[in-house]
């Protein structure tokens, strides 16, 4: 039979606190059940993100870097040069292609290399140097590796011998050419006032260049 009246009452109420028990030992149960629903950006997160860093490729050393290109063997045409001393190098061109670059040395402070627009005059393939070079006493020892003809002292029973300059291509009246001579430093001036090529580059303008052939220099 069902209640009537007050006396139903407590038991209503009774009913009622199991009820609301129950519900919360469920839903207890049913959260640790289950897992927090994803999101692809998480709004809170403890977790460390890992951030690659970029890769860094490193230039090559030094000593396996280029000094010179060249491509112009098949081209025709008397061969160019362009010779820019700001950053010691000379573009060559035939029939006002690019056909190679070389690194140069030209002259250092105090030994300018004159710019402007010059011809190839004289072309010698083993030339020395009138002007500077090295000092040996008698016995054939170097006492000074830096001489000026004129200028330094040469010992009794020394000489004085010219630096060699291979390939020698003059392009003044007062002694300024290119030939295969040292480039310490590449992209540095080092000459006293020549243009210093690598041995293989100055053999190769020397001989595609001809005499009457185009020679610029610019900063």
């Amino acid at each position: 039979m069902g209640c009537m009246g007050a006396n139903c009452a407590p038991k209503i109420a009774s009913a009622m606190k199991t009820s609301r028990f129950s519900l919360a030992v469920l839903s207890v149960l049913l959260l640790c059940q289950c897992e927090l629903p994803q999101f692809p950006y998480p709004l809170f997160s403890s977790r460390t993100e890992m951030v690659r860093r970029p890769l860094v490729v490193m230039p090559p050393l030094a000593s396996q870097s280029s000094m010179y290109v060249w491509h112009g063997g098949g081209t025709p045409g008397p061969l160019n040069v362009n010779i820019d001393l700001s950053d010691q190098k000379a573009y060559l061109f035939k029939n006002g292609q690019n056909v190679g670059w070389t690194y140069v040395a030209t002259g250092r402070s105090g030994f300018a290399t004159p710019t402007g627009t010059f011809r190839i005059m004289e072309k010698i393939v083993d030339k020395r140097s009138n002007r500077y070079g090295m000092v040996f006493d008698r016995h054939g020892n170097v006492v000074n590796s830096n001489a000026t003809a004129g200028v330094s002292r040469v010992p009794a029973g020394g000489r004085f011998v010219g630096a060699q300059m291979p390939y020698w291509m003059r392009i003044t009246g007062y002694g300024v050419g290119l030939h295969a001579g040292p480039i310490p430093n590449p992209g540095s001036p080092a000459s006293h006032g020549c243009i210093r090529l690598p041995r293989h580059m100055a053999e190769t303008i020397y001989e595609h260049a001809p005499v009457g052939a185009r020679v610029t220099i610019m900063h």
